[in-house]
């Protein structure tokens, strides 16, 4: 009868014509049951249903009861944050740009994609008319049933901030394209998009301009080359490794064996563009008793990207292997028949319709056109050694292209309990695009691998199908040029029995080490995870072994070895320091025994040397000195500045000794003077009045940090088309950027972050710059983790049902 009474009771609320029911239970039923209408029905209850906390910076903590709903609130609280780049993310995947901005317009992800939007629609273009993401959608490469729910979810709730919030930033109000109108699908060819970051991404230019051998333009003949007539820094640039404009992070993992709490420890520093595609946001997503992970996501992404949770630690840095292979094929007579061990075979010429935005309004369209071998899109690369000639044509082969695992990846990775759970998960996936994991435990383990996506090329198939081009390709940048006349049979990838699906390396024959001391990775090869151990014995194709680390390496490593000096231990405290310790390896190395002081001597400018003697060998914002230096060390010739050469038995040591009386070395500081006079910046003048931030709308916030692996700075900053402060000596766009050193201790965990650029990228919002204020100070945000800790740092509740 009770249960009854409180049925009834509920069904008052829905129909108002009933509250005057007597109060009486045995008088009251029969009545209900007379006058109720059989029509009525419970309220349907929403499809999503997620509550965000809103905490100090503007960090997002989500709640909700499955994953549809999380992605919901992530959605939102995404386009809270970065709405002109989720959507501008969004109007790339739909290979709309010139529609927009214009045929004539660039794109650049401030990575890799760097081309005419034209371009860029061409290549996306195609992609659409494959349908390449529907297909992987449908097959056993696509995403699993959490991950469709959560993207779902997350467009879901990007549409409901569309329909209900006004766009204030001024990067792209008033924009057409700012419709509530977002799928599931624009968001996968996004995710798609990014997987191709370091692999046909490359190569949009040459995809999308590749056309046969002409009279007009006959390509460039495939003459014998030898490996000393090329420029290798060139060549890995056009490879997108650029050695004077990395890409890349740090991050060390601290066992338990070395901790003061005995459990592990991780600093995560990823250098990554202060803007566009690349840029992250923070969130906290929790579904109670099944899943509770914080860290950060590139935009686009429903998951945390580098994160923890409550048992395991991780972050990432990128990869030295390659993605994808280039395959060169023999032309039969025509620039568009090529040979195969089946026989002759045409390129597929594949048309494209790109829409442009017409000089004088209106929209209009033009033809475009790629062509394409069963392995991949055709290349014309002169600059990769890789043009289209009247002998060969080239195309390449990619495997982040075969999967749409990357969510997923992530996705499971939060429900890790442990480092090797959390490799595992990572395995299963099999989406890991194109970054090594580091990662600590409650445990105290600590890990490295690289474990992510590669291509299956054993050295043994490499050196029987390497072309005489693709040998040199090999020799100066590690990646192997195969016959594609044996591309679908001898030179084919092969697949290993535990890999999550064909052509990519399986788990065992990919690196990883897990121990209770340290290790780092600094986007150096995987040979070096600590001064103790090798990792040896792997395809070439994932990395060189037994060859010379980075200066920025080097002070990664250097300041654990120098913290564990002497018995002592890691604490929470001293790890976070590592962060803004600012320490520049490579004048460390170039002042031993006064040879620096003596080749500024040997310039004469006594004004300048006596700023660099007196000099704190640091990139604090007080230093006084460190331009004259970092123009130095981007000067000095690399091959002969040291007069000890790297020794692989002593690899953190070596090279060393700086040839004080090699006048190249005297001239690349004499040529360093010169150039801060001629900018007119004073030798005295304090490093954060020189540095300051450089991304849109900023504020000219003096900074710490610098130069990274030349100058061996830990907190690596950049200068890359700046937007703001352009008249300042080195306004920052890139670098350090989500920073968390996370601490498991006896009570939990400890969680001190930072995001170097802000959480909001709008101008006009309190939490643009708040954190670049925190990162110029040297200071963290203590991520609110705990429900206590969420109440204390709370701005407000927004619950969103829809």
């Amino acid at each position: 009868m009770r249960r009854r009474l409180l049925a009834v009771s509920a069904s008052l609320v829905l129909v108002p014509a009933l509250a005057t029911v007597p109060a009486s239970p045995t008088a009251a039923l029969p009545t209900v049951a007379a006058v109720a209408p059989t029509t009525v029905e419970k309220a349907p209850a929403p499809r999503y249903d997620a509550t965000i906390r809103w905490t100090k910076h503007g960090i997002p903590h989500v709640t909700a009861k499955d994953f549809a709903s999380l992605g919901y609130g992530s959605g939102y609280a995404a386009a809270e944050s970065s709405i002109c780049t989720l959507m501008d993310t969004v109007v790339t995947g739909r290979g709309l740009r010139s529609r927009w901005y214009g045929a004539q317009g660039r794109y650049d992800d401030y990575v890799t994609m760097n081309g005419s939007n034209l371009q860029v629609d061409t290549l996306v273009g195609d992609l659409h008319n494959r349908r390449v993401v529907e297909k992987l959608l449908a097959g056993p490469s696509g995403p699993q049933t959490e991950t469709r729910q959560m993207v779902k979810g997350y467009v879901a709730g990007v549409n409901r901030w569309l329909r209900t919030q006004r766009v204030t930033d001024p990067g792209c109000r008033g924009a057409g394209f700012l419709k509530p109108d977002v799928t599931t699908l624009d968001l996968y060819y996004g995710v798609y998009l990014a997987n191709l970051l370091a692999s046909t991404g490359v190569f949009v230019k040459e995809i999308a301009d590749a056309d046969p051998p002409s009279l007009t333009d006959p390509g460039l003949p495939q003459l014998p080359l030898r490996a000393s007539q090329v420029d290798r820094d060139a060549l890995l640039k056009a490879l997108g490794k650029d050695p004077e404009s990395p890409f890349g992070s740090n991050a060390t993992a601290i066992g338990g064996a070395e901790t003061t709490t005995g459990k592990g420890m991780l600093l995560g520093n990823p250098h990554f563009p202060w803007r566009g595609r690349y840029h992250f946001t923070q969130q906290h997503l929790t579904i109670p008793g099944r899943y509770d992970v914080a860290g950060a996501s590139l935009i686009g992404s429903p998951a945390v990207n580098i994160g923890w949770n409550k048992d395991v630690a991780w972050s990432h840095t990128v990869s030295t292997a390659y993605r994808f292979t280039p395959y060169e094929y023999k032309l039969l007579g025509s620039p568009t028949t090529y040979l195969t061990d089946r026989g002759p075979r045409q390129l597929e010429r594949r048309a494209v319709t790109v829409k442009v935005k017409r000089p004088g309004g209106g929209v209009g369209t033009v033809q475009e056109e790629v062509y394409r071998t069963d392995e991949g899109y055709v290349v014309d690369s002169p600059a990769t050694l890789m043009p289209w000639s009247p002998a060969s044509v080239w195309a390449i082969r990619d495997a982040n292209a075969e999967h749409l695992r990357t969510i997923d990846t992530f996705l499971q990775m939060g429900k890790a309990t442990s480092v090797r759970d959390l490799l595992r998960r990572q395995d299963r996936a099999g989406g890991m695009p194109w970054v090594n994991t580091t990662a600590a435990d409650r445990h105290g383990d600590a890990m490295y691998a690289d474990h992510s996506v590669v291509p299956n090329v054993p050295n043994a198939m490499k050196e029987r199908c390497l072309t005489p081009v693709g040998r040199v390709v090999d020799q100066l940048a590690g990646l192997p040029g195969l016959d594609g006349t044996f591309a679908s049979s001898s030179c084919a990838w092969g697949t290993d029995a535990d890999a999550q699906r064909p052509g990519m390396f399986g788990p065992r024959n990919l690196p990883v080490t897990v121990r209770r001391d340290w290790v780092m990775n600094a986007n150096d090869s995987y040979w070096l995870p600590n001064p103790a151990e090798r990792l040896e014995g792997f395809a070439t194709i994932i990395g060189c072994e037994r060859c010379e680390r980075t200066m920025r390496t080097r002070m990664v490593s250097q300041y654990v070895i120098d913290q564990l000096r002497g018995r002592r231990k890691e604490s929470p405290a001293s790890l976070a320091s590592h962060q803004h310790g600012n320490r520049v390896r490579a004048a460390e190395v170039a002042s031993a025994g006064g040879d620096l002081d003596e080749v500024c001597d040997a310039t004469g400018e006594t004004e300048a040397c006596a700023v660099l003697k007196a000099w704190d060998r640091r990139s604090d914002r007080t230093s006084v000195g460190t331009h004259l230096f970092e123009e130095f060390i981007s000067r000095a010739p690399a091959d002969t500045m040291w007069q000890v050469p790297f020794d692989a038995a002593d690899p953190l040591s070596t090279p060393r000794d700086l040839a004080e009386t090699n006048i190249q070395v005297v001239a690349a500081m004499r040529g360093a003077i010169n150039a801060v006079r001629n900018q007119g910046v004073a030798f005295d003048a304090p490093w954060g009045r020189l540095q300051v931030a450089g991304d849109r709308g900023a504020p000219p916030i003096p900074l710490g940090g610098g130069l990274g692996d030349a100058a061996g700075n830990a907190n690596a900053l950049a200068s890359r088309l700046p937007v703001a402060n352009r008249g300042r000596f080195r306004p920052i766009t890139y670098g350090s950027s989500h920073i968390q050193s996370i601490a498991y201790t006896a009570s939990g965990l400890s969680a001190r972050t930072i995001l170097t650029y802000g959480q909001s990228e709008n101008p006009r919002s309190r939490f643009a710059t708040d954190q670049t204020r925190l990162f110029s100070n040297e200071k963290w945000v203590r991520f609110a983790w705990t429900d206590r800790q969420i109440r204390q740092q709370l701005i407000r509740v927004q619950r969103l049902r829809g």
